[in-house]
């Protein structure tokens, strides 16, 4: 059953009961980066293997992304400075326990590439806190493994 969250600013992203925050760099220059996340929004199941379905809603203020799972979640989307930085906020979602989440997608040239950082912010039950906890090396695998496909994707090794 799909539950409204709890409306957070771009703050959320530091001051979050849990903050999962992952990081690493590919080859992509930080504006492909940018337009792959933040322009692209059904390309992200061709390279975020987690996402079943995404499509941008609204006039560029949202999105609707459905996970492996089933878990849903309608967005709005806070910041698109490009190329540094997406992030967006999810207002509701069929997550269990969730009362507040907030992403953010982080880009810094690196070399010749991009460095990506993701953080994920949430806050909820003790029992959701508790499970993102322990999925925190499961989100870090995902994580690590949608940017190479990303960069990839990108035209990168």
């Amino acid at each position: 059953m799909a539950h409204r969250l709890r409306p957070v600013g771009l703050d959320f992203v530091e001051t979050a009961p849990v903050r999962l925050v992952f990081a690493r760099e590919i080859s992509a220059a930080p504006g492909a980066v940018f337009g792959a996340l933040a322009e692209d929004v059904p390309g992200w199941t061709e390279w975020f293997s987690a996402v079943t379905s995404a499509r941008p809603i609204g006039r560029d203020a949202g999105r609707e992304i459905r996970l492996r799972g089933g878990t849903r979640f309608v967005e709005t989307v806070l910041a698109a400075r490009r190329p540094e930085v997406y992030a967006y906020r999810v207002d509701v979602t069929n997550a269990p326990g969730a009362r507040a989440m907030l992403e953010e997608w982080r880009l810094t040239p690196a070399g010749a590439g991009t460095r990506v950082q993701w953080t994920f912010a949430a806050d909820g039950a003790a029992p959701f806190r508790f499970a993102l906890g322990r999925a925190r090396p499961a989100l870090g695998r995902a994580f690590r493994g949608a940017v190479t496909s990303l960069d990839r994707r990108l035209g990168g090794p």
